[in-house]
């Protein structure tokens, strides 16, 4: 007992002031939308399937930064699967985490009850991980185990889409017949890698847009399908109009023009519903 106690106390210093929250699985209708798996998964440089051992209650005079109404664990378990980490994790890891409390001030059980995690490691030789946000740990079902796997392989995939940081410069060229042009919009993205909107039209035809990921426009490109990377990187981080320092230099009617166009790329990416606490999400 008094080694688990040091280790209990070592892991505590370790890990950083955040209070670590509980999100539990609706068998009904799943709370956590598309955006909120992807916030978590980008995030997170460790996604592993577990399940819980044992969850040890901390004393609360250890714990004086878990939040109100929460009783804080030292959980461990057992590594069922590892969704997305180089070099693997052991076989059984040990984190912290603070569970809410019912009206009658006992938290939920969650022993030998599966769960999928979202991580950072900070002990490769011990096993001790620190969940990446709050709620990071949630629970485990078939369906959120597949949409996990499939964000985490567009994550990793080569030509991945990257995070949009902000919009870079955008202008229209008019065509030579009158209702005819080309829209431009080039975005600034966290990792400096080029993407690029294109707004077209065409008499007699309906607009069409698409977005490329190099230098040169990509003639085959499309506009993202709904509940993909891509719709993520665009719907859930662009603003929701055309920022006028984006504009500089182009005239009255076309930068007006431009306007309307990139209103009707943010019409068809639709909202970016999210169920996660708005302080919990990326930035």
């Amino acid at each position: 007992m008094q080694k688990l106690s040091m280790t209990i106390i070592t892991l505590l210093w370790a890990l950083t002031a955040d209070s670590l929250a509980f999100s539990q699985s609706n068998t009904v209708a799943d709370p956590l939308q598309y955006a909120d798996l992807a916030d978590l998964s980008t995030g997170a440089p460790i996604i592993a399937r577990v399940t819980v051992k044992e969850a040890i209650k901390v004393d609360p005079e250890r714990a004086p930064n878990a939040p109100p109404g929460t009783q804080r664990y030292y959980i461990v378990a057992t590594t069922n699967a590892l969704i997305r980490g180089q070099g693997g994790i052991p076989e059984t890891i040990r984190y912290i985490i603070d569970l809410p409390l019912n009206e009658r001030g006992k938290a939920p059980k969650i022993k030998k009850k599966p769960f999928i995690i979202f991580a950072r490691n900070l002990s490769a030789t011990n096993g001790d991980v620190q969940l990446s946000a709050p709620d990071a740990q949630i629970g485990w079902t078939p369906a959120r185990d597949q949409r996990v796997r499939s964000i985490v392989r567009e994550i990793v995939a080569r030509n991945a889409p990257p995070a949009i940081a902000s919009i870079g410069s955008a202008f229209h060229v008019p065509g030579t017949i009158i209702g005819e042009g080309e829209t431009q919009i080039f975005l600034e993205t966290v990792s400096r890698d080029p993407v690029s909107i294109t707004i077209l039209s065409r008499e007699g035809q309906k607009k069409v847009w698409a977005v490329s990921l190099s230098e040169i426009v990509d003639e085959a490109a499309r506009a993202p399908v709904r509940n993909s990377l891509l719709w993520y990187r665009l719907a859930c981080f662009l603003p929701q109009s055309l920022p006028e320092e984006a504009l500089t230099g182009d005239s009255g009617s076309n930068a007006n023009q431009a306007r309307r166009d990139y209103n009707l790329v943010i019409q068809d990416l639709g909202n970016c519903p999210r169920s996660r606490r708005p302080e919990y999400r990326p930035r």
